[in-house]
């Protein structure tokens, strides 16, 4: 695969995009049954509470997983590792806000932010029914929350090459509208890119800074979330290929680490960084593949200790585990197909990742740093986000007719921007 089809797996598929594949006419009557038998009961402690305005929640630890191929969710009891119920959200998201989310998401009120179709979207836990919009005008977006969950902080990479601030706050009378932007074209690019390519977002646990790896710059870009600039941007040349093409991050819960992906040469790299300064990150060590780094990172998440890096290497099927005080790769765990991103659960102890190409969810413990549980989910599954409630059973059973479902999952709209091995049916 080359870099360029590794981008934009789905740049020449209109006319496939055209024809009803036999997959998807099975998943359609395959969710229907799905949707009727899910939800059955956790052995977990929980406890229903109903708002009149956004809907009812079980108070529980559950992690959310997206499943692109039928645009439905798959809702798991974290505690159990089962899933209790598999909604149809007419909608799908590759990589929803999952850093902080977990502890800002424990009422009914309280969005769930995806990247769908040419922007962003919120939909509150309670009901799963949209609350907010926001078009970037453009088809590829990452977003995170701020710790405090004022803010929506927004990469639009290609065409817009924009960052977006957006009142994230469910209480605030201006939720969902934009606050601040950022406009970066101006920046270039390399080669014939009109812009640097603003690609992924991760916020510093002191809220104040953003940080952004520019794909087509080359570039690490610190931004200012309250005055809304770019306060720093730090070059990343190349160690093993022509450009650094920096894509990814995840910033340490502690606040001294950054872990950056690259789209570097012909299996990628992976780079640590220290942010003890945290408006001016500086670059510790490059991992490759001879530093037994897995094939094509592409996104990453940090252990709660702060010491360990998980790595998502879907090139060889598996999760790179790094130590990141001795920067050095430590592990490899087999997660048996293609696994492109992950979420902790809400008591950051577990990993779920989900993986596309065998339409399940694995869960990794932290202490043990293996596989421990193996969960079936919905069709081709990719994003995750985790929170301290899920919708109650009403919601959890709710689903449409075979014939509308299909009909939903054939239209253009509610389809994600994926990286990789992508059925998500979306182009830029």
């Amino acid at each position: 695969m080359t870099d360029d089809e590794f981008l934009h797996p789905n740049r020449d598929a209109e006319d496939e995009r055209s024809r009803v594949s036999r997959r998807l006419l099975l998943a359609g009557s395959a969710a229907a049954g799905v949707a009727a038998t899910a939800g059955c009961s956790s052995n977990s402690d929980t406890e229903t509470t109903t708002n009149p305005s956004s809907g009812s929640v079980t108070t529980a630890d559950t992690v959310f997983v997206f499943n692109t191929g039928d645009r439905t969710m798959s809702v798991i009891d974290a505690e159990s590792d089962t899933v209790v119920g598999t909604p149809e959200l007419g909608m799908t998201a590759s990589f929803p806000a999952n850093q902080y989310a977990p502890d800002l998401t424990d009422s009914a009120a309280d969005p769930l932010w995806l990247n769908v179709d040419s922007g962003v979207r919120a939909v509150a836990v309670g009901t799963l029914s949209q609350v907010a919009s926001v078009d970037t005008g453009s088809g590829a977006n990452w977003q995170e929350v701020t710790p405090d969950g004022t803010h929506l902080v927004v990469s639009a990479r290609e065409p817009a090459h924009r960052q977006v601030r957006i009142d994230a706050d469910p209480e605030s009378d201006s939720f969902g509208t934009v606050t601040a932007e950022l406009d970066r074209t101006d920046e270039g690019g390399r080669g014939d890119n009109d812009g640097p390519g603003p690609c992924d977002v991760t916020i510093h646990s002191d809220g104040q800074y953003a940080y952004v790896p520019d794909l087509y710059g080359d570039t690490l870009t610190v931004i200012d979330v309250e005055t809304f600039e770019n306060v720093e941007q730090v070059e990343v040349p190349p160690v093993v290929g022509p450009a650094g093409a920096p894509w990814m991050g995840t910033a340490a819960p502690d606040g001294e680490t950054l872990l950056v992906e690259h789209n570097e040469g012909s299996a990628g790299t992976e780079s640590i960084w220290d942010t003890n300064d945290p408006a001016a990150p500086e670059e510790r060590v490059r991992l490759t593949s001879d530093d037994g780094l897995g094939e094509r990172p592409l996104t990453s998440e940090i252990g709660p200790d702060s010491a360990t890096g998980y790595v998502f290497t879907p090139g060889t099927n598996d999760v790179t585990v790094v130590d990141l005080d001795a920067g050095t790769v430590t592990d490899r765990i087999d997660v048996g197909g293609s696994a492109f991103v992950g979420t902790w659960g809400p008591n950051h102890e577990k990993l779920y990742v989900p993986v596309q190409s065998s339409d399940e969810v694995k869960v990794v413990d932290h202490d043990s740093g293996s596989v421990t549980a193996t969960i079936p989910v919905g069709s081709r599954p990719y994003g995750a986000t985790a929170g301290r409630v899920r919708p109650g059973e009403t919601v959890l059973q709710s689903g449409s007719s075979s014939r509308e479902s299909l009909q939903r999952r054939l239209a253009d709209s509610g389809t994600t921007y994926c990286i990789g091995e992508c059925a998500c049916g979306h182009q830029l």
